[in-house]
């Protein structure tokens, strides 16, 4: 484990140099790994694990899209992917993979083969730190660690297979054999981690919880729908408004930041871009720090937890949610990047 100083701020970071691939197996050696839930983390984590050796079966119910996949992508019914029941029964690790709400509803199903000895893991604090509004509360002799990784699960398997890792944090909730923590950490390196960084699962669902309604998805596509509107409505064409509100952000500008930070970007723009974001940024700030601290806020109480257990548990859910879904679709600013995407080089 390595200490890193972060402006000031001492954290514990966990790289593949301090815990190699072959000290993940040791820890792992006679472990019996069973991913339930093959949606949207399932699938990278499982082929990175199986794919740097480890013992993993997958459990699936039988006729689903899930299943299906999980056949198109190798694993082979009643050798390595197997019911759900069966591959709770066979394992000692639970890879507990499904969606929050999926969660919930088998959780009486995981928690009979939740033995002593046995380790639970999650990629996502959810559960554990809403135990009061999602019911599930591990047994005492049992592990319960989290490796979460900070991105989508098809990136965790692109950036796997081009041989590049993907953050991650690891967490220990409950120690019961001593050995949690480095089973989080091996699984952690396991899954295709680039490095992990050490938190909680309270402080993992909190940030996480955070950041898809911020800066991950709900923020920036309100300030894409703002700007490409204003533009829109001072006779700006559809082309060149999603250009210059998001086209050059994630083709050109995001790529740079992400090797070299926003400091840089800054430093290595015009004078006129410079000046301009120099500015502004600070107004941005200001009129958006009221709306992250009531976010924030909500996330702490748990009234978006509770939002999401009530919105998902409704029997028209999907309904209405693939009505929400619709309207960003068939926005004429996603229309028009559908149309601006099919113009790049790589497509023509």
């Amino acid at each position: 484990m390595t200490k890193i100083n972060f402006g000031g701020t001492e954290e514990n970071v966990v790289t593949a140099r301090e815990f190699p691939l072959s000290r993940a197996l040791e820890v792992m050696n006679g472990e019996i790994i069973a991913v339930i839930g093959y949606g949207v983390q399932g699938p990278g984590q499982a082929l990175n694990l199986k794919d740097n050796g480890f013992n993993v079966i997958v459990g699936q119910r039988k006729g689903t899209k899930s299943w299906d996949r999980a056949v198109a992508d190798g694993w082979e019914p009643g050798e390595t992917l197997f019911p759900i029941d069966e591959a709770l029964d066979k394992a000692t690790v639970i890879m507990y993979l499904l969606s929050d709400a999926g969660q919930i509803a088998l959780w009486p199903e995981v928690k009979k083969h939740l033995t002593r000895g046995k380790t639970l893991y999650f990629s996502h604090g959810f559960a554990i730190t809403y135990k009061e509004q999602t019911g599930i509360v591990p047994p005492d002799d049992v592990d319960v660690v989290l490796a979460a990784p900070k991105g989508s699960g098809t990136s965790l398997r692109r950036m796997f297979l081009e041989g590049r890792g993907l953050n991650s944090s690891y967490a220990v909730f409950q120690d019961a054999s001593g050995n949690a923590h480095d089973k989080a950490i091996a699984i952690g390196i396991g899954i295709g981690s680039g490095y992990l960084f050490e938190t909680t699962f309270r402080k993992e669902v909190y940030s996480d919880l955070t950041g898809e309604r911020g800066t991950l998805m709900g923020a920036i596509q309100g300030l894409f729908a703002a700007q490409y509107q204003v533009l829109r409505e001072n006779g700006h064409s559809p082309s060149e408004a999603f250009n210059e509100t998001v086209e050059e952000l994630t083709q050109s500008l995001m790529p740079l930041v992400a090797e070299n930070g926003m400091d840089w970007m800054y430093a290595n723009c015009s004078t006129t871009a410079q000046r301009g974001a120099l500015d502004w940024w600070k107004r941005f700030r200001e009129a958006n720090l009221p709306l992250f601290r009531e976010l924030y806020s909500n996330v702490t109480k748990g009234i978006e937890s509770q939002r999401a257990i009530d919105a998902n548990s409704q029997p028209d859910y999907r309904v209405k949610l693939e009505e929400e879904l619709r309207e960003l679709h068939d926005s004429e600013m996603w229309k028009a990047g559908a149309e601006v995407r099919k113009l790049r080089p790589e497509n023509n």
